[in-house]
């Protein structure tokens, strides 16, 4: 009799959470499973799912207002609004205006305890500051990222608007329970699609 798949690892293949993209670093090579015939490096969803509940138990011990998630890709600025929304994180979706957390001079300076990003590539300045500013980082990466700055890495493709929505909904629901505002077994009522990035919102 074969194995029932876990259901949260089942949700993220059927999203495609776990297609990286077609180029694999070293940084990333101990979250590989194996490369799809069509050239794709696939991701280890028991490596995600392990991830993501590493990280919500991190995250879930500090103040709300005291941690920033941020996104400067445009299929990520949904699920990163929905998910600071339901948790009470601070989105950052717009321009990262350069200083945010170094410079107390600006009038947008902040500062949080801990980031969370949805690509170290595209969210690099965002990286870049927290690390002179000694701020742990949270950070979802694709096979071809780096993890120069990152102190927890979560494997997943962070590019589609399916995988976005998909582990920042999963990401919420563990933080919740991790509070003890959900049980060990539930999840948001809200839907995943919910999360997910429309193209009317441009």
């Amino acid at each position: 009799m074969s194995k029932a798949r876990d259901p949260i690892e089942e949700l993220l293949i059927k999203k495609g959470v776990h297609v990286g993209s077609r180029s694999l670093t070293k940084d990333m090579e101990r979250f590989f499973y194996m490369r799809s015939r069509s050239g794709f490096y696939l991701i280890d969803v028991q490596k995600t799912k392990e991830r993501l509940r590493l990280a919500a138990r991190f995250l879930a011990h500090y103040e709300p207002s005291s941690v920033v998630v941020a996104s400067m890709r445009l299929y990520g600025k949904t699920p990163v609004k929905k998910f600071c929304e339901v948790t009470g994180f601070v989105p950052i979706v717009e321009r990262f205006v350069p200083g945010t957390f170094t410079n107390p001079q600006l009038a947008c300076y902040m500062e949080p305890e801990a980031v969370v990003v949805t690509d170290p590539k595209a969210d690099h300045q965002i990286v870049v500051e927290a690390a002179i500013a000694r701020l742990p980082i949270v950070a979802f990466c694709n096979t071809d990222n780096t993890l120069e700055y990152i102190d927890l890495a979560i494997p997943a493709n962070n590019r589609g608007r399916e995988q976005l929505a998909t582990i920042y909904w999963l990401l919420a629901t563990f933080v919740l329970i991790e509070r003890g505002e959900l049980p060990p077994d539930g999840s948001l009522e809200i839907p995943i699609e919910e999360f997910e990035y429309k193209p009317e919102e441009v």
